[in-house]
């Protein structure tokens, strides 16, 4: 009987798939790579056209070795990695690490584990795809470069243990040129107004908005505007000028892609983007099921894809025929236009099988499995099904020229809002229209008019800020959660609730990287970039001439910017604070949250203290110093020295200039002052003593 080797990366695999494969087959795992480039050194030959200096990772020669072994016994050999560019890659690590001989090994991929899918894979067994594992070598390449030629530089100008990253500096910027538009932001006033009416014959009231007037939409600014509307409305008879009934039909929503999962589990499950991706490994590499054994629940979790196959279509269809109906099941699919980026590699993030419920596995799964698993089978088998229809009634109420507007809309067919429902339908406060016709008569009731003042931009969370990654092209699939993990780790990020906020350490290495490296920090040039690595996937690019393109730049501005860094020595900053144990004036340091004080008679003196930075300007609530101030996460807000006997706290930096409006205290807005008062709203530019 032959005796075949099969290598997954995974250990959880390992029993699925052996228990699909039978007696003559082996399957042992890699752990994910077995060599890597070193990591004391660069590990690239720049001298000798940028050659790689592979070795085995510290720690994995014993299982090298016992690959070795049992790759000699085998007739065959399968590499079964990851179906993705990262798997290609280990499978000819793998290949040149066992010296395996290339007539004795093949390549299988599946997108989910299950028998079929595996069984399927062993007769499509094929070559390692070398476009792909050069794609991930230039990656890598080019990662290794940037990481290990900048962030010496970054050791030198702000702290030891900083790292800089191809994407990951791109995405730090991105949040930091947010919070620049955040702090910059000036709102503006504008009002709305509500009518309560009564028609006669209905019980309960109807609210209307209002709209504008016959010559199109008008937005209230001021209050003397909503002043002068009032006054043209007083003492004249309100009526309905049009009423229109229509349907409406809601599309059923995409199966998921890796994008769309970590912003709907974001946004319904609170799951960050990394705890999303292990759950979803876990629901992919298998769950043991008792007497169903060890299956994979969902399709390969990295993929940009909306793409489903032939034979999962169909039997998601036959299944939502018998469970609800034949009116139910989509009578097409439902297609998006493609992201320009996206690779379309792998079938969407779907169940194995659509028959297998979130009930009914549920006895199996821990609470994140399960809520995910749901997520997912709920999401998939809309996508199969029929749109929602709506009925939307609307009225337009007119008083002389002016009109207001009012609409009201119930389900006439849930389609697959069965199973699935979103939480941006927007909610309508009317739902009885139906009784008003274009003859009733309406009172007025009463006006409901506010103040309103615009908002600035929202903070990114995790999954905005995965969703706009994705729109620019950065990063790709499997870079989202590991990106926003490692600024997080190194604290350039700090998460408070579900917003990310940059803190001091993370504006400084971003200032930094703007001013040295403007193009590794360039939303573009990166997007470009991924496109050429894409392009080297493809094979219509060869993979060193993107190497070789990208170092002179980077190796030209390194040693540009380690010039100048010699020239500017940062001094400790001398404070008055005198230290208690020595005597001697505490200076200021940085650490991995930022500022402290420190003694400067280390070692011999190793007294610390928070550091509590004056601003200049008077508390407005008792007079003492106002402080700059960090929060555990690392995020800056102004308090008063008093506390806790004194509540003052802003997020913006408070001016010690007092509204000429309201005699409030003001803050800081880019070049202006904004009254911290919003029903005042006084706005004044930035006076130039200010500016200094």
């Amino acid at each position: 009987m032959p005796n075949y080797l099969v290598i997954v990366e995974s250990p959880t695999k390992v029993k699925t798939v052996k228990k699909f494969l039978g007696k003559n087959y082996n399957v042992l795992a890699s752990n994910g790579h077995v060599r890597d480039l070193p990591k004391s050194s660069l590990g690239i030959d720049i001298e000798h056209d940028f050659e790689p200096k592979y070795i085995t990772i510290r720690g994995k020669g014993e299982l090298v070795a016992s690959l070795c072994k049992a790759a000699d016994k085998a007739d065959k050999v399968y590499l079964a990695t990851d179906p993705d560019r990262e798997g290609e890659a280990i499978s000819w690590h793998l290949s040149k690490a066992l010296r395996l001989d290339p007539k004795r090994m093949r390549r299988i991929t599946f997108n989910e584990i299950t028998k079929t899918a595996v069984k399927a894979s062993l007769k499509n067994a094929r070559e390692i795809d070398m476009n792909l594992v050069n794609e991930q070598q230039a990656r890598r390449c080019l990662d290794r470069m940037v990481g290990y030629e900048i962030s010496p530089l970054l050791w030198k100008k702000i702290k030891r243990g900083l790292s800089a990253g191809r994407v990951q500096s791109v995405a730090l910027r991105i949040i930091a040129d947010r919070e620049e538009e955040i702090n910059a932001f000036i709102p503006r006033e504008y009002w709305t107004l509500d009518a309560e009416f009564q028609a006669d014959g209905e019980k309960k009231p109807l609210t209307a908005h209002f709209y504008g007037d016959s010559k199109g939409k008008i937005e209230i600014e001021t209050e003397e505007q909503l002043q002068e509307i009032l006054k043209a409305l007083e003492g004249k008879p309100y009526y309905v000028k049009e009423l229109k009934t229509s349907e409406r039909s809601r599309k059923a929503p995409l199966p998921f892609t890796t994008s769309t999962l970590q912003q709907e589990a974001s946004k319904t499950l609170n799951m960050s983007t990394y705890k999303t991706m292990q759950v979803a490994q876990q629901l992919y590499e298998g769950i043991d099921l008792k007497n169903g054994g060890s299956v994979g629940l969902i399709s390969y979790l990295r993929t940009d894809s909306t793409r489903i196959s032939e034979e999962a279509d169909q039997a998601a269809r036959a299944y939502i025929r018998e469970q609800y109906g034949e009116k139910f099941v989509a009578t097409g699919t439902t297609t998006e236009n493609r992201n320009k980026h996206a690779q379309d590699a792998h079938e969407a993030i779907r169940p194995t099988d659509i028959s297998r419920t979130p009930a009914s596995v549920k006895p199996f799964l821990s609470r994140d499995q399960f809520r995910l698993y749901q997520l997912i089978w709920r999401r998939f088998a809309a996508s199969r099904m029929s749109p929602a229809v709506y009925e939307t009634n609307t009225v337009k109420i007119a008083n002389g020229d002016y009109l207001f507007h009012a609409s009201a809309s119930k389900i006439k067919f849930a389609g697959f809002m069965t199973v699935y429902t979103q939480d941006d339908e927007k909610k309508l406060e009317n739902d009885h229209l139906n009784g008003i016709t274009k003859e009733s008569r309406l009172s007025l009731i009463s006006f409901d008019k506010e103040q309103h003042f615009t908002q600035p931009p929202a903070h990114y969370t995790e999954a905005s800020l995965v969703k706009t990654l994705e729109e620019l092209g950065i990063g790709r699939p499997s870079t989202y959660a590991p990106t926003i993990t490692t600024i997080i780790a190194r604290h350039y990020v700090t998460r408070e609730k579900k917003n990310l906020y940059i803190t001091e350490l993370g504006i400084a290495v971003n200032d930094m990287m703007k001013e040295a490296f403007p193009s590794i920090v360039s939303v573009d040039f990166t997007a470009n970039l991924e496109q050429l690595l894409d392009a080297i996937g493809d094979g219509t690019i060869e993979w060193k001439t993107v190497v070789r393109n990208f170092w002179p730049d980077l190796d030209a501005a390194v040693k540009k910017a380690d010039q100048e860094l010699e020239k500017v020595k940062i001094e400790d900053e001398v404070t008055d604070v005198i230290c208690e144990n020595c005597g001697r004036h505490m200076v200021v340091k940085y650490g991995p949250h930022g500022k402290f004080l420190a003694c400067p008679g280390f070692p011999e003196c190793r007294n610390t203290k928070p550091y509590l930075e004056k601003i200049g300007v008077k508390c407005p609530k008792c007079g003492g110093e106002v402080l700059r101030k960090k929060t555990r996460k690392g995020r800056i807000y102004y308090g008063c020295e008093h506390n806790p006997d004194c509540d003052f706290m802003t997020w913006q930096k408070p001016s010690d200039i007092k509204c000429p409006k309201c005699g409030g205290y003001m803050l800081e807005k880019g070049n202006r002052l904004v009254c911290a008062d919003k029903e005042c709203g006084y706005v004044m530019p930035k006076p130039e003593k200010e500016e200094k």
